[in-house]
Protein backbone atom coordinates (compact mmCIF):
# COMPACT_ATOMS: atom_id res chain seq x y z
CA UNK A 1 0.00 0.00 0.00
CA UNK A 2 1.45 3.62 -0.79
CA UNK A 3 2.22 5.68 1.68
CA UNK A 4 -0.02 8.60 2.57
CA UNK A 5 2.34 12.00 2.62
CA UNK A 6 3.17 13.71 6.45
CA UNK A 7 3.44 17.15 5.52
CA UNK A 8 5.59 19.19 7.65
CA UNK A 9 5.50 22.99 7.43
CA UNK A 10 8.21 23.65 5.62
CA UNK A 11 6.23 21.13 2.92
CA UNK A 12 2.81 22.63 3.29
CA UNK A 13 4.48 26.44 2.65
CA UNK A 14 5.80 25.08 -0.52
CA UNK A 15 3.03 23.44 -1.50
CA UNK A 16 1.06 26.33 -0.49
CA UNK A 17 3.08 28.56 -2.79
CA UNK A 18 3.19 26.98 -6.19
CA UNK A 19 -0.96 26.85 -5.97
CA UNK A 20 -1.06 30.11 -4.68
CA UNK A 21 0.93 30.91 -7.50
CA UNK A 22 -1.54 28.76 -9.96
CA UNK A 23 -4.15 30.79 -8.57
CA UNK A 24 -2.91 33.98 -9.35
CA UNK A 25 -1.97 33.25 -13.13
CA UNK A 26 -5.44 31.31 -13.32
CA UNK A 27 -8.00 33.86 -11.44
CA UNK A 28 -9.38 30.54 -9.98
CA UNK A 29 -10.85 30.03 -6.96
CA UNK A 30 -9.91 27.35 -5.44
CA UNK A 31 -7.17 24.56 -6.65
CA UNK A 32 -7.31 20.87 -4.20
CA UNK A 33 -4.89 18.23 -4.23
CA UNK A 34 -5.97 14.96 -3.18
CA UNK A 35 -5.22 11.36 -3.42
CA UNK A 36 -7.27 8.73 -6.08
CA UNK A 37 -9.07 7.72 -2.71
CA UNK A 38 -10.67 11.67 -2.21
CA UNK A 39 -8.26 12.38 0.87
CA UNK A 40 -7.52 15.81 0.61
CA UNK A 41 -3.73 16.63 0.89
CA UNK A 42 -3.54 19.97 0.27
CA UNK A 43 -6.11 23.07 -0.59
CA UNK A 44 -5.09 26.57 -1.37
CA UNK A 45 -8.08 29.46 -2.33
CA UNK A 46 -11.05 30.66 -1.04
CA UNK A 47 -12.87 27.60 0.54
CA UNK A 48 -15.91 29.20 2.10
CA UNK A 49 -18.23 28.70 -0.21
CA UNK A 50 -18.12 24.88 -0.31
CA UNK A 51 -17.40 21.46 1.91
CA UNK A 52 -13.65 20.45 -0.09
CA UNK A 53 -13.95 16.96 1.30
CA UNK A 54 -17.10 16.50 0.07
CA UNK A 55 -15.73 17.66 -3.52
CA UNK A 56 -12.58 15.53 -3.05
CA UNK A 57 -14.62 12.41 -2.61
CA UNK A 58 -17.10 13.26 -5.38
CA UNK A 59 -14.28 14.26 -7.91
CA UNK A 60 -12.14 11.21 -6.60
CA UNK A 61 -15.23 8.63 -7.90
CA UNK A 62 -15.51 11.18 -10.94
CA UNK A 63 -11.90 10.62 -11.83
CA UNK A 64 -12.36 6.41 -11.31
CA UNK A 65 -15.43 6.19 -13.27
CA UNK A 66 -13.90 8.17 -15.82
CA UNK A 67 -10.80 6.48 -16.12
CA UNK A 68 -13.22 3.07 -16.78
CA UNK A 69 -14.95 5.00 -19.71
CA UNK A 70 -11.44 5.62 -21.10
CA UNK A 71 -10.64 2.09 -21.05
CA UNK A 72 -13.32 0.88 -22.63
CA UNK A 73 -12.37 2.83 -25.80
CA UNK A 74 -8.77 2.02 -25.49
CA UNK A 75 -7.41 4.86 -23.51
CA UNK A 76 -5.26 4.27 -20.03
CA UNK A 77 -7.23 7.48 -18.50
CA UNK A 78 -8.27 10.77 -19.25
CA UNK A 79 -6.02 13.04 -17.89
CA UNK A 80 -8.18 15.74 -17.45
CA UNK A 81 -11.89 16.35 -16.97
CA UNK A 82 -13.81 19.64 -16.96
CA UNK A 83 -17.54 20.19 -15.74
CA UNK A 84 -19.08 23.21 -17.14
CA UNK A 85 -21.72 24.74 -15.13
CA UNK A 86 -23.37 28.16 -15.86
CA UNK A 87 -21.70 29.74 -13.37
CA UNK A 88 -18.69 27.75 -11.63
CA UNK A 89 -16.42 24.99 -13.38
CA UNK A 90 -14.37 22.32 -12.26
CA UNK A 91 -11.37 21.44 -13.93
CA UNK A 92 -9.60 18.07 -12.88
CA UNK A 93 -6.07 16.67 -13.83
CA UNK A 94 -4.28 14.08 -13.03
CA UNK A 95 -0.79 14.92 -11.04
CA UNK A 96 0.61 11.06 -10.88
CA UNK A 97 -0.83 7.94 -10.73
CA UNK A 98 -1.69 8.79 -7.20
CA UNK A 99 -2.65 12.16 -7.41
CA UNK A 100 -5.08 14.75 -8.63
CA UNK A 101 -5.51 18.31 -8.30
CA UNK A 102 -9.12 19.93 -8.55
CA UNK A 103 -9.69 23.49 -9.85
CA UNK A 104 -12.90 25.37 -9.28
CA UNK A 105 -13.22 28.84 -11.43
CA UNK A 106 -15.89 31.09 -12.20
CA UNK A 107 -16.53 33.25 -15.36
CA UNK A 108 -13.08 35.71 -14.73
CA UNK A 109 -11.40 33.01 -16.38
CA UNK A 110 -11.60 30.54 -18.77
CA UNK A 111 -10.90 26.64 -19.14
CA UNK A 112 -8.04 26.84 -21.57
CA UNK A 113 -5.86 29.48 -19.12
CA UNK A 114 -6.83 26.43 -16.29
CA UNK A 115 -5.65 23.81 -17.92
CA UNK A 116 -2.85 25.47 -19.64
CA UNK A 117 -1.09 26.56 -16.04
CA UNK A 118 -2.38 22.90 -14.54
CA UNK A 119 0.25 21.24 -16.11
CA UNK A 120 3.26 23.00 -14.52
CA UNK A 121 1.78 23.34 -11.54
CA UNK A 122 0.81 19.67 -11.44
CA UNK A 123 4.31 18.69 -12.64
CA UNK A 124 5.44 20.79 -9.53
CA UNK A 125 3.28 19.00 -7.09
CA UNK A 126 4.45 15.42 -8.80
CA UNK A 127 7.58 16.66 -7.93
CA UNK A 128 7.39 17.81 -4.27
CA UNK A 129 5.44 14.82 -3.35
CA UNK A 130 7.85 12.02 -5.00
CA UNK A 131 10.42 13.56 -2.65
CA UNK A 132 8.69 14.23 0.16
CA UNK A 133 8.01 9.95 -0.96
CA UNK A 134 11.89 9.12 -1.05
CA UNK A 135 12.53 11.33 2.33
CA UNK A 136 10.36 8.53 3.71
CA UNK A 137 7.37 11.00 4.99
CA UNK A 138 4.22 9.20 5.65
CA UNK A 139 2.08 6.58 7.25
CA UNK A 140 0.97 3.39 6.00
CA UNK A 141 -1.04 0.42 7.13
CA UNK A 142 -3.36 -2.98 6.10
CA UNK A 143 -6.49 -3.26 6.24
CA UNK A 144 -6.44 -5.99 9.08
CA UNK A 145 -4.53 -3.41 11.16
CA UNK A 146 -7.88 -1.21 11.13
CA UNK A 147 -10.40 -4.04 11.41
CA UNK A 148 -8.31 -5.29 14.73
CA UNK A 149 -8.19 -1.74 16.07
CA UNK A 150 -4.49 -1.38 16.20
CA UNK A 151 -2.98 0.72 13.61
CA UNK A 152 1.14 0.80 13.54
CA UNK A 153 2.59 3.90 11.94
CA UNK A 154 5.85 3.64 10.56
CA UNK A 155 7.86 6.55 10.10
CA UNK A 156 10.02 5.15 7.30
CA UNK A 157 7.20 3.58 5.26
CA UNK A 158 7.33 3.81 1.79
Amino acid sequence: MNAIPVLTIKDVATLDGVLSDFLKKTEADLTVVIDRGGNVISQFGDMNAMDVTIIAALAAGSFAATQELARRIGEVEFNALYHQGNGSHIFMNSVDDETIMITVFGPSTTVGLVRFYSAATGQSVAALLQSLSREGHGFSFEAADVSSGQIFVDPVAK
